[in-house]
């Protein structure tokens, strides 16, 4: 058991888990950035722990995290606990772990942050996770009891399987559909495995199915079962139905051939990188992109400076691409994707071009792609909101020369047919509305129907969604509880 040192933060530097190296990386590997600590270095990293009064960290976090507990216990070496601990707060903490951006979130509040680098905290969580199913740790449901309740959670993202845990933690058979052919959503199909190991994904569906839960996928609800039917044979349902609206900017010539929606491309590279589909399989809206150009000798050209484009530079390196180049309209400090996303695409060959308005897709003589135009901008002051936006500098235009564009521009919900016909109401930007007028939160204006994730908050981090989720669960729970007595657990171990 370690002892802890107070000023262990003076003697040890911020430390991250070794890299894939970058010879790897450009030649095409697919594999975790990033490896895993072993017990001694991540017991070193959680000892730097300043074990602050007011944890800034966990009040950063979505789902705060009691991240000062568990790297104490870490320290001493009490993996099991604080595996234990981490699932209190959080149901999916070895995805957040990898994905979460730390830099904006827990890290960038860490005290340490300011001069002595943050303690490593998502490291040190997906270690804790990954240590504790490894020694064949598992949720302890022993003491939760059936409550003979039941409840469809439709899609498998991070909110509907957060969802679904907090169910079965409350003696709730949860029952999850989606229409893909594996869980997970945009954690198995929209992020890649460079970022998540699939694999991971995989152990998540074992642990959920041992606490009850039960998957059909590959069901497609409004198409291949009613919603009427699925109020009928559960007692609520509860919708974790992402945002799949493509966001296009309206782009003169985003018709051309060499152009994909950065949605379909990272979802069949997915498929094509796990082995899962190498034919690709059809996305539903997006059946003409089944075949991605091949992007070997290419030159790239990404539009849009979010995590999703970070994903699509990053994913054309490792596909071969000649050149690849993020233009982005906005500067780097204004830039929504995380700081460290940014640092390792730069460092895999990226080319950054700030301030840059796409204008228009430009036409070469096959009639496909052959660059985008644009034009410089500076930034203006402040709106109300606190946006500074984009305006053109005139007599400033360009072409960036491009075989292949992607556009990653960002996605919005998009309210079904099936629900409109139920009275769930939506904003009009297609989110929908929960709560409020004497609603339990996270409940839409059908009584059995609730919702959260990104089709009520729009494109948001998997950590938002997973909160979501678990917090729609405890309503769920508590409307159900008024009918019958369910004890409530909004966490346990």
């Amino acid at each position: 058991m370690s002892k802890k040192h107070l000023f262990q933060f003076l003697d040890s530097p911020r430390g991250m888990p070794a890299k894939v190296s970058l010879a790897e990386r450009v030649a095409g590997s697919f594999d975790e950035l990033y490896g895993r600590f072993e017990q001694a270095d991540a017991a070193h990293q959680a000892g730097r722990c300043l074990d602050c009064g007011n944890p800034y960290c966990e009040s950063k976090c979505p789902v705060h995290n009691y991240i000062p507990n568990w790297l104490q216990l870490v320290q001493e070496g009490r993996i099991i606990e604080a595996a234990a601990l981490c699932h209190e707060t959080n149901p999916l903490p070895e995805m957040c772990g990898r994905v979460c951006p730390q830099d904006r979130l827990c890290e960038g509040a860490c005290t340490l942050n300011d001069g002595f680098g943050a303690v490593t905290i998502g490291a040190v969580e997906k270690y804790i996770v990954d240590a504790a199913f490894a020694q064949g740790w598992r949720p302890d449901l022993s003491k939760v009891k059936p409550t003979g309740k039941r409840v469809a959670v439709i899609g498998a993202g991070p909110a509907g399987l957060a969802c679904a845990d907090r169910l079965a933690r409350s003696g709730i058979e949860a029952t999850v559909f989606d229409r893909y052919e594996q869980i997970g959503g945009l954690l198995q199909f929209g992020i890649p495995s460079f970022k998540l190991d699939k694999a991971v994904i995989a152990t998540r569906r074992g642990v959920l199915e041992g606490m009850g839960v039960r998957f059909r996928l590959g069901v497609d609800v409004g198409r291949d079962i009613a919603i009427d039917a699925l109020l009928r044979e559960y007692d609520a349902v509860f919708l974790g139905l992402g945002a799949y609206r493509y966001t296009d900017g309206g782009l003169p010539g985003q018709d051309l051939q060499g152009v994909l929606p950065a949605l379909p491309f990272l979802v069949q590279n997915g498929r094509l990188v796990t082995g899962s589909e190498p034919a690709g399989r059809p996305i539903a809206g997006w059946e003409d992109q089944l075949v991605l150009p091949d992007l070997c000798g290419k030159r790239v050209v990404v539009l849009g400076g979010g995590d999703t484009g970070m994903d699509c530079v990053r994913s054309a390196i490792r596909l071969g691409a000649a050149s690849v180049t993020c233009a982005y309209r906005r500067d780097e400090a204004n830039m929504p994707g995380s700081a460290r996303e940014v640092a390792n695409a730069r460092e895999e060959g990226v080319r950054f071009l700030f301030n840059r308005q796409p204008l228009a897709i430009e036409r070469g003589a096959d009639g496909a792609a052959s660059g985008v135009r644009v034009v410089e901008t500076r930034l203006a002051e402040a709106d109300a909101s606190g946006r500074r936006h984009a305006v053109a500098i005139a007599g400033s235009e360009s072409v960036i020369v491009a075989d292949v564009v992607i556009i990653a521009f960002g996605f919005s919900p998009q309210v079904p047919a099936w629900l409109q016909a139920l009275g769930v109401q939506a904003q009009a930007n297609g989110r929908l509305r929960v709560g409020g007028n004497g609603r339990l939160p996270y409940q839409t204006g059908h009584d059995a129907l609730f919702a959260g994730g990104d089709c009520v908050r729009g494109a948001d981090l998997v950590v938002t969604a997973v909160q979501e989720g678990r917090d729609a669960a405890a309503s769920i729970a508590r409307m159900l509880r008024g009918k019958k007595s369910i004890p409530l657990a909004l966490s346990g171990a």
